[in-house]
């Protein structure tokens, strides 16, 4: 009988663990002041003299993150760079800086999990942040027709859609460049508004009417970037 209860007992210390790791749920919308749905000529054309600033932003659906609920709350994190933000994302510029902006309505606690969330997913960004707002935040996306929207207080703004045929110059368009932020499903699409008006970067930005935005989900079982079930 005391071997079993051994047994038990260590069987339970396996699991828990696991039941107590963080998992998070929601949806990301990204936009950036270069084409990332568009074809070579465009993108190359860019690079070096676009592209250095962008917006990432987490809907959090349900989960948690250092065992603090997120659930509904959202979170966005403006970059700037000296360099496009290209194939390498957050990591090819060789100076960066970024902004933290929290939903206004979560709790001191939650507000420090949606920091250190941010932080933990944003790669680089995470590293370089030299400032943190609290606005109320909305923050949507219907991930069949791929349209989404994002208010920030009067700090940001995005209104996103899915592209159309008459979005295609020369007919050679990809998704040129990778989403900034690992997210389990994404499609590129256009930026109907994308501004950015906040302080600490040294610039703000407005990209209306670009192909420069990534509609996406996520699922996050711990860690920085670890996906459950991707692709």
């Amino acid at each position: 009988m005391s071997n079993r209860i051994l047994a038990l007992v260590a069987l339970v210390a396996m699991v828990l663990p696991a039941a107590a790791a963080d998992s998070v749920t929601g949806t990301y919308l990204e936009s950036r002041t270069c084409q990332v749905y568009t074809g070579p000529c465009f993108a190359n054309a860019e690079t070096a003299l676009a592209g250095r600033e962008a917006l990432m932003a987490w809907n959090i659906e349900s989960g948690k993150h250092n065992n603090v609920d997120l659930a509904g709350l959202s979170v966005v994190v403006a970059v700037r760079g000296n360099d496009t933000l290209a194939y390498q994302g957050v990591d090819d510029p060789k100076e960066l800086k970024s902004a933290i902006i929290v939903d206004a309505k979560a709790s001191a606690a939650q507000k420090e999990a949606l920091v250190a969330f941010a932080k933990e997913h944003a790669g680089r960004a995470g590293r370089e942040v030299v400032r943190v707002d609290a606005v109320p935040i909305t923050m949507s996306m219907d991930s069949v027709e791929l349209k989404g929207e994002l208010q920030a207080g009067e700090i940001a703004k995005l209104t996103t859609r899915k592209a159309r045929p008459g979005d295609c110059i020369c007919s050679n368009e990809v998704q040129f460049y990778p989403p900034l932020a690992k997210i389990n499903r994404f499609a590129a699409g256009v930026a109907i508004e994308a501004e950015f008006k906040g302080h600490g970067l040294g610039a703000t930005w407005s990209t209306p009417e670009s192909r420069s935005v990534y509609m996406g989900e996520f699922h996050y079982r711990s860690g920085p970037g670890d996906l459950a079930g991707s692709e």
